[in-house]
């Protein structure tokens, strides 16, 4: 495909709501390259021999275990991978680093220390530093030689980020700023050399500071007890007239929310990442426990309601990864174009995440939610034994929780994605009046029926146009008739969200099988084909109900009978036998005993 077909087919953040994507512009991760296939690899394998080996050990808390482990990952060039070489990194592509995120993302609490030390622990000073903190800072935590820490939340404000209480107030020989406050639930925090932590200065302009660990007035609670990842380290900070130095402000003055907000982008899309290779380990040890155990003389994987489990949890997983990779790679590529157009590597990423913030907002959701599907119908299918600490399964499910609680709660993110989408039309950046009075007069006319012989996968495709055209429909009335009282209705706003996830992930879970059926024939990708033809044949149903809800809080009458019937008509998809389909996706993984990670 030429560079000209490329442009013309590269959509902007939301915009595959109202324009029609073909597979041959998304990416699919059948089609990484080498070099990226082999780091993921080597990720795995530092898992299996350096990691899992030890996790009871972590899980204890061993002094000193964790960040040995850190170091051997930033010895192995795991921790600098998107970091540009004169930092000390490999300085490779936004895919690869989110792959490493992936490859990582089973090691439990390890995982958790890892995403933390790379991400909000070093991206804020990679992205808002000077070139002499970048000098100083990065270059260690490039390595591993330092440990990173993020110090954001407070007691009193969570979610509520900018409510932080934390003050800096610059002292009489203006050579440093004094900090006072408290941060609560920092990862890392424990053993950590280096922290971005934020206060307002006198007060008001919410900040950004480099704080490193002896500095005078900084000291930090015990260790948390938590319900899951418990070897991960986190603690409170406590700050008393800290003394940071004045060329330790991270960025500017009263600009701190641009740092928050926008490293936040990127780590909703990495916790997907992590979230997706955590539930794919999870499902070979359900799957291979499955194929092991027997009851009444049998594998309990021939039974017809463990075949159904399996199939949701692979399913579940597979249209993860097909919605996180078609986004990273337009990530990807918008970095690229940014930085063809002169703009510096922080800009250039940070711009594109940017772009992509609504994308990144639903995989959070979605990654999360994935993960602790299949964590729990993995403990289901362990039956007793999966209730007993024995059983690794125990804490994958423990763990699991609290990914849909931080880099903002699957609630804040659900309610995110509608706001940034509402936000944008009323810019100008997405137009979403035009197609959704469109589909308001199509409400009017009489539906058209095909007929005659149709193409492979026409009907899924009709059916993803129908879902977007329900999103469209429920969100233009809601908008038209609660107006700026919409964001008082939260229920109606997550409603949409979860219309536009399921959306979005059946788009891409069937722009990856149409391209791998055209790439190999529809016989070699039987299974794929099963996977994104049930997902569809679900989210028909849960489109229709989360629609439903929405349109019975804000109409009545014969609007709310003429929209119901729209949305009757926008989710109604041909019959389809799930049953048989589910049971030919978890025969293909039980005759292989296991699925690739």
């Amino acid at each position: 495909m030429n560079s000209t077909t490329q442009k013309l087919n590269a959509l902007k953040g939301g915009e595959w709501l109202i324009k029609e994507s073909t597979p041959f512009e998304s990416f699919v991760p059948e089609e990484y390259n080498e070099e990226q296939q082999m780091v993921k690899d080597m990720c795995s394998t530092f898992l299996d021999n350096e990691v899992l080996p030890v996790i009871d050990r972590i899980d204890k808390m061993e002094e000193g275990l964790m960040p040995k482990l850190v170091s051997q990952a930033g010895e192995q060039g795991l921790l600098g991978v998107s970091i540009p070489e004169e930092f000390g990194g490999l300085g490779k592509d936004f895919i690869t680093s989110t792959l490493v995120n992936e490859a990582l993302g089973g090691g439990f609490s390890f995982s958790v220390a890892v995403a933390a030390h790379t991400g909000i622990g070093t991206l804020p000073i990679l992205y808002f530093g000077t070139e002499a903190q970048k000098q100083k800072y990065v270059t260690k935590l490039a390595t591993g030689e330092w440990k990173g820490a993020y110090g954001l939340t407070e007691p009193n404000s969570g979610s509520d980020a900018l409510g932080a209480k934390t003050t800096a107030k610059l002292s009489t020989d203006g050579k440093h700023y004094l900090l006072n406050g408290q941060k609560c639930w920092i990862t890392n925090g424990g053993f950590a050399d280096v922290y971005t932590v934020f206060a307002k200065i006198d007060g008001t302009q919410f900040s950004a500071f480099i704080v490193e660990r002896g500095f005078e007035g900084f000291t930090q609670g015990p260790e948390e007890h938590k319900m899951g990842i418990k070897g991960s380290s986190t603690v409170q900070l406590y700050f008393q007239d800290c003394k940071v130095p004045v060329e330790n402000l991270l960025g500017e003055a009263g600009k701190g929310h641009v740092i928050a907000f926008n490293i936040l982008n990127i780590g909703r899309l990495k916790l997907c990442a992590a979230a997706l290779g955590g539930a794919k380990r999870s499902l070979n040890t359900s799957l291979s426990y499955a194929i092991t155990r027997e009851q009444f003389k049998t594998s309990i994987s021939n039974f017809g309601a463990i075949k159904h489990k399996l199939a949701d949890m692979a399913i579940g997983i597979w249209v993860a990864e097909s919605a996180l990779y078609r986004t990273s790679k337009w990530i990807d590529d918008k970095e690229h174009e940014l930085l063809n157009a002169g703009k510096p590597f922080n800009e250039a990423l940070l711009g594109a995440a940017e772009e992509y913030a609504i994308e990144c907002a639903m995989l959070k959701v979605y990654g999360s939610e994935v993960l602790d599907f299949v964590v729990d119908e993995g403990v289901q299918i362990h039956g007793g034994n999966g209730f007993s600490d024995e059983y690794i399964i125990s804490k994958a499910y423990r763990d699991s929780r609290i990914n849909r609680i931080y880099e903002g709660t699957n609630e804040i993110n659900r309610l995110l994605t509608v706001d940034m989408m509402l936000k944008r039309a009323m810019k100008g950046r997405l137009d979403l009046m035009g197609p959704a009075m469109a589909v308001q007069k199509e409400l009017m006319a009489i539906p058209e029926f095909g007929s005659g012989e149709e193409m492979p996968f026409e009907k899924e495709k009709k059916a993803i146009a129908n879902f977007k055209k329900a999103i469209l429909m429920v969100a233009g009335a809601a908008v038209q008739k609660l107006m700026a009282k919409i964001e008082n209705e939260q229920e109606i706003l997550m409603n949409i969200a979860d219309m536009a996830i399921e959306t979005f992930n059946a788009e891409s879970a069937l722009l990856r099988a149409i391209k791998l059926s055209d790439q190999r024939g529809a016989a070699a990708t039987a299974n794929e084909t099963d996977i994104a033809k049930t997902y569809i044949y679900d989210a028909a149903d849960h489109i229709n109900k989360f629609g439903k809800d929405a349109i019975n809080s804000f109409a009545d009458g014969d609007e709310q009978r003429m929209m119901l019937l729209g949305l009757k008509r926008f989710t109604k998809v041909e019959p389809f036998n799930s049953k048989d389909a589910r049971r030919r996706i978890a025969d293909k993984m039980i005759a292989e005993g296991r699925i690739p990670l």
